[in-house]
C-alpha cells in the first residue's frame, strides 16, 4: 500500500501518522511533537486529526498475545 502525504509542509504521511498510534501517540498536540504535522500552514489539520482518531481506535481494539514458544 503506497504512503499519502497529510502534511505536505512537513512530509508526513498517513503511515507515520499509524506508526506514531501504535507507539502510544493518542492526541493531536503529542503527534505535533513527535512528527511536526499541521504546524505550518495548517491546511492537513482536519485530515491529521482524523488520521489519528482513526488510528487510535484501531489500535485501542487490537489485544496482543505472546507468540508461542
Amino acid at each position: 500500500m503506497r504512503a499519502m502525504y497529510i502534511c505536505m509542509c512537513n512530509a508526513v504521511t498517513d503511515h507515520a501518522i499509524r506508526r506514531a498510534a501504535a507507539e502510544g501517540v493518542n492526541s493531536f498536540a503529542e503527534l505535533q511533537a513527535r512528527t511536526g504535522c499541521s504546524d505550518c500552514c495548517g491546511a492537513c489539520e482536519t485530515e491529521a486529526r482524523q488520521c489519528l482518531r482513526d488510528a487510535v481506535a484501531t489500535h485501542a481494539g487490537l489485544t496482543f498475545l505472546p507468540t508461542p514458544a
